[in-house]
């Protein structure tokens, strides 16, 4: 397999270790309570509540933009499916702006909400551009608008996660330079306090070595959320998460084809027990209370692969967070379940055994790992488990309960990606053939029909005529005159021969009988 370069910077070798969390903190707590907690409503007046039990307050006159004393600009349409808070408003610069946060030092999640459409005399299709969180540069040359329509998203939510280091935190909108007409815009900003999840543990790095190599993440990285993903689960809203805010998405939509494996919820008489060193903020009770294993069947199991695709920037490195938790029985001892985990084709883990990890049934743990992305622009990151066969386990099988993935910033302080490429329109030119071909079609098909139909009606009256003259009879159409009602079949009556029943079922078979009854019949229906 090809091997990932390895980083210039300090990396070290180590034997195989059980990855758990350890904060300092007592331990005790169930969730986290922020201590800077800002829901920024921009171009808006006033509070308003948002569907998640929120309130949000706006930007207008406030001590974050003391320059903003009108209100900003609403959008020109709003689909009925998206939230109201904060996407009804939005803040826009046509030159650069910068909010101006009193905090507090330490980490923080900064969330920016984008909906994407016309402010004003504001055209979506001509907003490009950059935001800055103190030194890092978050997003650069940024198309909200490109950007959700090559995803088929109707509003964006890009969230990271920044070491705040001083008292105050400016954050910084400049509109390109290198496009007619371009402004900056947002509809809100949210600054939430954090405990540090990322330095406490030292994530393997994917080389495709069998021995485990130590990637330290420094506590002053800035990172972004790229996928965070409640595996087996239903999506958990901000709501519902511990204390942090975070959305859970549904991990089906990333599952590669049709292997989806089987999904289910923890055994009623199974309990989520947090340990001193895991505590519950890392992810709340819902997302290690559902899981995905690959099925019960260990022959189908031993063909496959349970994979998901998440499509990533290329070009930096990747944390990569699996969330693990033992939920159903009888999986409660060593070597039950054992698996091998691979990120990009290349082997992160082997002889996986989340009893080994956790202890015990009910009982989660996270395991971390670094990839590099090679390319260029918009790449897809594979994530594969597949069961371990050389331990000989009692179960053919892998099991995830969540994924998280963090883009790490890169040695220029960047996270900022290029725009993705806007899906192909179909070609004008196919398009017009068609329309001709169909065109054609059209103006043919009625003179077959009618020709088709008229040599029909033709060839039966001819029989009918050379019969009648054979027997005799001048009204040869008296007996033809019945109503559909007066007749005893689905065919017109008539005799019963082979050569004189021949014209009415032929008459059936082109028609329902009524046109030509219609037509051969003086009678008026």
């Amino acid at each position: 397999m090809k091997e990932i370069p390895l980083l210039p910077f300090l990396l070290f070798l180590i034997f195989p270790t059980t990855l758990t969390a350890s904060t300092g903190d007592d331990g005790r707590s169930s969730t986290f309570t922020p201590r800077d907690y800002i829901l920024l409503d921009c171009g808006a007046t006033g509070q308003h509540t948002d569907l998640d039990n929120r309130t949000w307050v706006g930007d207008t006159g406030s001590k974050y933009a003391p320059s903003l004393k009108s209100a900003g600009s609403s959008a020109q349409s709003q689909d009925s499916s998206i939230p109201q808070y904060p996407y009804l408003t939005a803040r826009v610069f046509t030159t650069p702006f910068s909010y101006k946060f009193p905090l507090t030092p330490g980490r923080k999640y900064l969330r920016l909400y984008f909906y994407p459409t016309s402010y004003s005399n504001h055209a979506a299709t001509n907003s490009f551009f950059s935001v800055g969180a103190g030194p890092i540069t978050l997003l650069r040359n940024f198309s909200a608008y490109q950007t959700a329509l090559a995803l088929n998203f109707a509003y964006l939510v890009r969230e990271f996660s920044i070491q705040v280091t001083s008292t105050t935190l400016y954050l910084n909108f400049t509109p390109s330079t290198n496009h007619t007409s371009s402004f900056a815009f947002i509809n809100g900003i949210e600054i939430v306090s954090m405990p540090d999840i990322f330095s406490f543990i030292t994530p393997r790095f994917v080389t495709g070595r069998t021995i485990p190599i130590q990637y330290p993440i420094n506590k002053d990285w800035a990172m972004q959320t790229v996928y965070r993903l409640n595996v087996g689960g239903q999506t958990i809203p901000p709501s519902s998460d511990s204390g942090l805010f975070r959305l859970w998405e549904d991990d089906s939509p990333y599952i590669y084809g049709a292997a989806f494996g089987v999904s289910y919820s923890a055994d009623p008489n199974v309990t989520i027990e947090y340990s001193n060193t895991l505590l519950e903020y890392i992810a709340p009770k819902d997302v290690y209370a559902s899981a995905r294993s690959m099925g019960p069947n260990p022959n189908v199991n031993l063909n496959y692969n349970l994979s998901w695709i998440l499509p990533v920037d290329a070009g930096f490195y990747y944390l990569v967070r699996l969330h693990f938790c033992e939920i159903q029985y009888p999986i409660t001892k060593v070597n039950q379940r054992v698996f091998a985990i691979y990120i990009n084709n290349q082997t992160a883990q082997e002889e996986a055994d989340v009893i080994i990890w956790s202890g015990g049934i009910g009982k989660p743990v996270i395991e971390d790992y670094v990839v590099f992305t090679l390319g260029s622009g918009l790449v897809d990151m594979w994530l594969a488990l597949h069961p371990d066969t050389e331990t000989r386990p009692e179960y053919f099988d892998a099991i995830l309960n969540g994924v998280e993935v963090f883009k790490l910033q890169d040695a220029a302080d960047n996270l900022a990606g290029p725009n993705p490429n806007l899906p192909p329109q179909p070609d004008a030119r196919i398009d017009m053939m068609l329309v001709k071909e169909n065109v054609s079609k059209a103006n043919w098909t009625p003179s077959i029909a009618g020709t088709a139909a008229f040599l029909a009606l033709f060839c039966l009256v001819v029989v009918l005529y050379k019969r009648q003259k054979r027997r005799g009879k001048p009204d040869c159409f008296k007996q033809f005159s019945e109503t559909p009602e007066e007749s005893n079949s689905g065919f017109v009556s008539g005799p019963t021969s082979d050569g004189e029943g021949t014209p009415l079922r032929l008459a059936g078979k082109y028609s329902d009988g009524v046109v030509f009854f219609q037509v051969m019949s003086p009678k008026a229906r």
